[in-house]
Formats: structure tokens, sequence, C-alpha cells
């Protein structure tokens, strides 16, 4: 029963607290109601033309392979850290976790997403 409450708790603290910071930020924050605010402003330099552009895809598709990769990263360190201890199985569990990167590239890489065009 105590777990409950206490997972309780953490769910209505966790509502509540972004809750409160958009209360305060509304009733706290400056208002100002300036036709130029809602205009686009890149450098201090006015636009020209339609400031809505639509950008290649090739673009995001970058963005996400270079996250995944980096992300490999950040799980290839304390596997790094403790290659010892962790024996066989670790071993194994590190062989497929790079086994379905190795086919998430080769995947990628067929597709023709690493070709920047």
């Amino acid at each position: 029963m105590n777990n409950f409450i206490l997972f309780i708790a953490v769910i209505i603290t966790g509502i509540a607290l972004p809750l409160l910071a958009l209360l305060m930020a509304r009733l706290l924050g400056p208002r100002s109601y300036n036709p130029q605010k809602s205009e686009a402003y890149e450098c201090g330099i006015p636009t020209r033309g339609d400031t809505w552009m639509q950008f290649k895809v090739g673009y995001y598709l970058f963005a996400i392979l270079f996250l995944m990769f980096d992300v490999e990263t950040v799980f290839l360190f304390p596997w790094a850290v403790v290659a010892k201890e962790i024996g066989v199985v670790g071993l194994i569990s590190f062989a497929f976790f790079m086994l379905v990167l190795v086919l998430g590239l080769a995947y990628a890489w067929k597709k023709g997403v690493l070709e920047w065009k």
C-alpha cells in the first residue's frame, strides 16, 4: 500500500509541477502585444519573400542517423568499462546490439540515405 501511495504522489507531482510552471509563466511573465513580434527575425535583417520554406528531407534523415550512432556510442562506453565482469553473456548481448545497428546502417545505406544529393 505504501508503494502505491508513493506512486500516486509521483504521478501527481509530475503533472502538477509543469502545470504550475505554465501558470506562473502566464501570470508573472511580461506581456507585449506588438505587431513586430509576429514577424520573422533572422540576425537583425528583415526577410525578403516568403519566410516559410521547405528543407530537403536529407537534412532530417542525416540528423536522425547521427543521433542513432551517437546514442550507440553512449551505450558502448558503459559496456566497455565493465566488459571483463559481464563475461560471455555480456559479449553476446553486445554482439546482438551491434548486429541491430549494422543492419540499420546497411538498410540506410541501401536506401541511399547516406548519399548527399
